[in-house]
């Protein structure tokens, strides 16, 4: 079968490698020169900054993956389990907090913070755990194109508390198991790892405790880079050919099947690749609106007007002189006024100050700064509104961008006590909201995808399939089961098991072997 694939970043690798591995004739072109989507990488002046995903959770998820394939996570990843996992300041200036992702340290830390906490956490890890457990067993790995993954008896033993938790937000479940709010912050973060505030996502998803305060938070050595290029090469050998440099401006469908796609051909024209099948792994919004015919659509502009795309994020890559030891690998800073925080940007306004994620790499990595410099990328949630505009090399960015990341600079420097960050800053790029629509053909410059609010998870979220266009199938963020790489690789096996025609909830079963085949030479090459 030939299966054109539209976009290059994580999902479409992924979605490569599985259907080349199935002896497919896979094609895949990204419009960029570079591979890995918003899972990409920027390097200048002796510094590699991934410019994307920086926590590595969910291990499993990316073991599976690479034994469907015949391999393993140990023979494609060095990965570094981190101590800290993370730590968290705030602004109020109280202590800053260590989380080691080791249960028993996690629950001695809530109860040395609030004495009494700890049974209480015990009881929220171990239904944190449950949860994901039922997730992985019963609803990730499944696509809704019936309902029978809902009436396994595992599910329905649970129904009546599944429902509780999907009608109460994370926030109010944070705040019923721990009365420090510094604590309740730790139990929300993990909302905005999904496009959402803890105050809208369901407290369905306090499953991610499980894997931040119990499971570890990990690190693979040489950055999300290494993911990228390691799935792109497993495609390869199995015969996929990676067309870089390669736009989509159209999904042709002849008599309501998909027929293939038209690919700029280099000479400033288009020509038609032909497919039986045809994988867009671009944004959903970006599919519908510019690769399909209106009367191929299934959701009007309109429409769309009432779907939450979540966050947006103004992006500051930093190059540093010298050390930054109050800084470990991760660190979160949380403003004291959360619901004001994250009620600024559901208003459409930039918070002030506003809650940072800072991710220092060169912590763990020595590759990925000069000796005697460190990496730091710096994150700050914002609107999704590309007229907050475009990030820019040396602060030449729009006004606004480099406004808010010269806040979140002198906010990072005075809560974490490196109080001379700013000046010691050798080598700074900035991306804005506008970067994330134009680069990425990102929906109203998300930074994510659509928020994990209720309306917009499991069966609600993005199909699968397309319901108006035989033979056309979607994958990645913006789709089933939704955000993140382990999201992402998921949504690459949905699409085999969709080519398999295998509807059944639940993984596919691994080969019985592990190891890497025989590399294929034709179509392999990266054009």
């Amino acid at each position: 079968m030939r299966v054109a694939i539209v976009g290059g970043g994580i999902t479409g690798l992924a979605t490569a490698a599985l259907l080349a591995g199935d002896g497919h004739a896979v094609e895949l072109f990204e419009s960029r020169d570079d591979l890995g989507g918003r899972a990409g990488s920027w390097a200048a002046d002796g510094f590699r900054f991934d410019t994307g995903p920086s926590w590595f959770l969910m291990p499993e998820v990316f073991e599976h993956f690479y034994r469907l394939l015949g391999t393993s996570t140990g023979s494609q990843l060095d990965l570094v389990r981190l101590d800290p996992g993370y730590r968290v300041f705030f602004e109020s200036g109280a202590d800053p907090i260590d989380l080691g992702g080791d249960r028993e340290l996690s629950l001695e830390m809530f109860e040395a913070i609030e004495p009494g906490s700890r049974d209480r956490m015990e009881r929220y890890l171990a239904s944190a755990r449950e949860t994901y457990r039922l997730a992985i067993d019963h609803f990730l790995y499944d696509d809704f194109s019936s309902l029978s993954g809902l009436l396994r008896s595992p599910v329905l033993r649970r129904a009546h508390r599944l429902v509780r938790l999907l009608g109460q937000p994370l926030a109010s479940y944070a705040a019923g198991t721990v009365r420090d709010p510094r604590l309740q912050q730790v139990l929300g973060y993990p909302a905005v790892f999904l496009g959402t505030s803890p105050y809208r996502a369901p407290s369905m998803y306090h499953l991610m405790s499980h894997l931040d305060l119990e499971d570890g938070v990990y690190y693979p050595m040489g950055g999300f880079a290494a993911v990228v290029d390691g799935v792109a090469r497993l495609a390869q050998e199995r015969g996929a050919a990676l067309r870089t440099g390669t736009p989509v401006s159209r999904i042709t469908v002849s008599g309501g099947v998909a027929t293939g796609v038209e690919v700029a051909d280099g000479a400033g024209g288009t020509r038609h690749v032909p497919a039986d099948v045809v994988v867009s792994t671009a944004d959903l919004h970006h599919t519908e609106q510019r690769l399909l015919a209106p009367e191929h659509r299934t959701r009007s502009e309109a429409a769309w007007q009432r779907v939450d795309p979540g966050p947006s994020a103004v992006l500051a890559m930093l190059g540093v002189r010298g050390t930054l030891p109050n800084l470990p690998h991760h660190t979160l800073a949380f403003t004291t006024d959360w619901r004001a925080n994250f009620g600024a940007i559901e208003a459409g306004r930039v918070p002030e100050p506003a809650s940072v994620y800072v991710c220092r790499p060169s912590a763990t990595d020595p590759d990925v700064a000069p000796e005697g410099h460190e990496n730091l990328f710096v994150l700050v949630p914002v609107p999704a509104d590309t007229g907050i505009g475009h990030g820019g090399i040396g602060g030449a960015g729009d006004p606004e961008v480099e406004r808010i990341a010269d806040a979140a600079i002198a906010d990072v420097a005075a809560w974490t006590g490196e109080t001379d960050l700013a000046e010691r800053v050798v080598l700074r790029r900035t991306v804005g909201p506008a970067d994330f629509a134009e680069d990425l053909g990102s929906w109203r410059g998300s930074a994510l995808g659509p928020a994990h609010t209720l309306r917009q998870s499991a069966f609600l979220r993005g199909r699968v399939d397309n319901p108006k266009v035989r033979g056309l199938l979607h994958a990645g963020a913006t789709t089933i089961p939704g955000i993140g790489i382990p999201m992402c690789l998921i949504s690459a096996e949905l699409v085999l098991k969709r080519t398999r025609g295998y509807r059944a909830p639940g993984r596919l079963p691994e080969p019985a072997s592990v190891g890497l085949p025989t590399p294929v030479a034709a179509g392999g090459a990266t054009a």
